[in-house]
């Protein structure tokens, strides 16, 4: 269905039709149109009442039609709402549950808004690099005034219903409505039936005592607070216009702002992120109805800085955590940062008291297998080693009730050899949390070579419920993340050997707009997790070079923040990452050892070598089946890596460069004799889609 019509006595009732948010697609612009076109014409219907089925008024447009001719074909938008204004009978929006982007721009054509509490209003179109694009940036300062509607327009965050209504002078909620919500609209529409002219938003003013003033301070403001995106200065510009221009001129700059914005590379980039966080969730073999397992309960084997982390995301979603540790001592300091991390929330207002105080009365703790085995789900967090995992599963296989699922946390190791530990590999599943767990958006779930569908349709939506961002993944060593950033630290010290000072490359790769360099995010993670992982990359992949000198460093001690000097120094206390002329030196010396005169490396040089290795080795993972489809890893660099928003992930930023150019420059690399020139081969995947023109997305 799209829409449809009723009528209840001389009021008809109009209702958005389309789940799950009741989205403006075509079929439902033109069904929408034909009931307010024929409600308009008949002469016993006195008022028309606009709501929405469902749970939803309505979440604007329809998303599967992004990019598509339908999203602008006739009746648009702001076709449906010039109809609404020029109907000759009060129209009246019913607004309850979710008004968004072009739900709300089509209630602003009502004459009369009424809602029900709790309803989330909100112009979220800066979040996917616009402006709002149907008069909601000409009309909500009318209706709302200029300060509360420019905040709104400017985060694109949701403000509840109810608190809008108490905003002096708005002109948005005619009316709140608690009980039911038809009803009190039907009784509204008898109310308003007769009341000649009809009140229309674009006749309000929109006004502000300093606007000179206020506008340019805003826009200063969104501009430093969003440095890398033109939206939100653009919003600024548009509202500012609903002030200083006629409505129909303001118009026109809305509309002028919004598609220029929706060529700009920063729009592309938040386009593909937000819909790749969506088809992420889609496996291509596990159809959504799959039956998932019941999950009541969770155990977590270690009480570790991840141990603790993936439990505080367990509690805060209000499932009950039982964590299991070998020592009371290894418990005690468990629970106790969990309490901390908790009691610092409460501390800045994050947290209310007796949220905090349920959360805690969820977890408990044990020192015994035994008393874990009514759990729905384990995740085992202890140390990366395949012989401590191996004891783990060992133990769980013989506890475990029948039927729970057995999660691994590990980072690189092999899924299908940790299951192969069990009598119940299908009940295995890898969930890489990233630290802090708590924190991090990202969790990749690696499905292993037996793994049941059931087990992977129910840990993503137990990942959905927990707030992440799940990515699912093959088995090879790292994964999806893991692998390729290996490539990009080897790239890392090969710029180091080659002439670059570590805080050269990271100042380049920050510029780009990574959150941390490759060795500042050394120093924080610990330089000894990549030496243990090197250790074992010489025994496996004797053929395969590093740079020495993450080993020489790491000889010296210099681990990172934990141990205070790292590629960096540190002050006892802080965290400002300090150049250091020890590591300087050590790194001069190992290049005169190599026989290498330095060179002057360009930023561009630095940023494509460490982008372009991220995107080669994705391309393999592809190509293996590793991961579905290239916005899955796109995501994983986006929530997990700190790889900038407003590149859209390493594949979309490949793609916005050109895969051609992409591989002239990694031949280019490949004629480095100090890089690896076998490293730089392109991927048969990368390849072939230059061959036929493609690109990854």
């Amino acid at each position: 269905m799209t829409a449809t019509s009723t009528r209840h006595g001389a009021v008809a009732v109009i209702m958005l039709d389309n789940p799950p948010v009741n989205g403006l697609g075509y079929d439902t612009r033109r069904a929408f149109a034909a009931h307010v076109q024929a409600a308009d014409a008949d002469p016993a219907v006195t008022a028309i009442v606009i709501t929405g089925a469902g749970k939803a008024f309505s979440g604007g447009a329809d998303i599967k039609e992004f990019g598509s001719p339908k999203a602008i074909a006739e009746p648009n938008l702001l076709s449906l709402i010039r109809l609404l204004e020029n109907c000759s009978k009060p129209t009246i929006a019913a607004i309850h549950s979710v008004c968004m982007g072009g739900g709300l721009e089509l209630s602003l054509g009502c004459h009369y808004r009424v809602s029900a509490p709790g309803a989330s209003i909100a112009l979220p179109e800066v979040k996917i690099g616009l402006v709002p694009g149907a008069g909601g940036t000409q009309r909500l300062p009318r209706a709302l005034g200029v300060e509360t509607a420019l905040n709104m327009i400017v985060s694109g965050d949701p403000v509840k219903s109810e608190v809008l209504a108490q905003v002096p002078g708005q002109k948005l909620i005619d009316r709140m409505i608690d009980g039911d919500l038809l009803a009190g609209a039907l009784a509204f529409a008898e109310e308003v039936a007769a009341v000649r002219p009809l009140p229309l938003v674009r006749n309000l003013k929109a006004t502000h005592p300093e606007s000179d003033a206020y506008f340019q301070f805003a826009r200063n403001t969104a501009k430093a607070m969003a440095k890398n995106f033109p939206a939100p200065a653009r919003c600024v510009d548009c509202v500012e216009q609903a002030v200083k221009a006629k409505f129909d001129a303001g118009m026109v700059y809305e509309r002028e702002a919004f598609v220029a914005l929706m060529m700009t590379p920063e729009c592309k980039a938040l386009r593909h992120a937000f819909f790749a966080e969506r088809a992420a969730s889609k496996i291509p073999d596990v159809p959504e109805n799959t039956p998932q397992r019941p999950i009541a309960k969770i155990a977590v084997i270690g009480a570790g800085t991840m141990g603790g982390g993936i439990s505080m995301n367990f509690l805060n979603a209000g499932i009950p955590v039982v964590m299991l540790e070998m020592k009371q001592e290894a418990l005690d300091r468990g629970v106790a940062t969990i309490r901390k991390n908790y009691e610092a929330q409460v501390k800045k207002g994050k947290l209310k008291q007796d949220k905090y105080e349920q959360r805690m009365a969820l977890l408990t703790t044990t020192l015994h297998y035994a008393e874990i085995g009514d759990a729905d789900m384990v995740i085992e967090a202890v140390f990366e080693d395949i012989e401590v995992k191996r004891a783990v599963f060992e133990q769980l296989d013989a506890v475990m009730k029948p039927g729970a699922i057995l999660a691994s946390n590990t980072s690189t190791l092999d899924v299908d050899k940790i299951a192969s530990f069990t009598k119940r590999p299908q009940d295995v599943v890898g969930t890489h949390f990233f630290s802090p767990a708590n924190v991090m958006k990202l969790l990749e779930v690696v499905r292993g070579a037996a793994t049941a569908k059931d087990v992977l349709a129910t840990v993503m939506a137990l990942g959905k419920k927990i707030k992440k961002t799940c990515v699912v993944s093959g088995v090879c060593d790292g994964f999806i993340g893991n692998r390729m950033i290996e490539q990009y630290s080897r790239q890392a010290g090969f710029l180091l050997e080659e002439g670059c000072t570590p805080q050269q490359v990271d100042r380049a790769v920050e510029k780009f707009g990574f959150a941390m360099g490759p060795f500042r995010m050394g120093d924080l993670a610990g330089n000894d997790i990549g030496w243990f992982i090197r250790k074992r990359r010489y025994q496996e992949k004797p053929n395969m070079r590093y740079s020495k000198t993450a080993d020489l460093l790491c000889e010296l001690g210099r681990y990172g923040q934990k141990t205070g000097a790292g590629w960096y120094d540190y002050v006892p206390g802080q965290r400002n990452a300090i150049p250091s002329a020890l590591v300087e030196q050590m790194i001069a010396d190992h290049r005169t050892a190599l026989g290498i005169t330095p060179r002057k490396i360009s930023d561009e040089e630095i940023v494509h070598r460490l982008v372009y290795s991220l995107v080669n080795e994705a391309a393999k993972i592809l190509e293996e089946g590793i991961a579905s489809k290239a916005s899955d890893i796109d995501m994983v660099y986006l929530t997990g890596y700190g790889f900038p928003l407003h590149r859209g992930g390493p594949m979309c930023y490949a793609d916005t460069q050109g895969l051609f150019n992409v591989v002239e420059d990694m031949k280019r690399f490949a004629r480095n004799p100090h890089d690896d020139a076998e490293f730089w081969q392109p991927a048969p995947l990368l390849a072939r889609l230059v061959a036929e023109g493609k690109t990854f997305s």
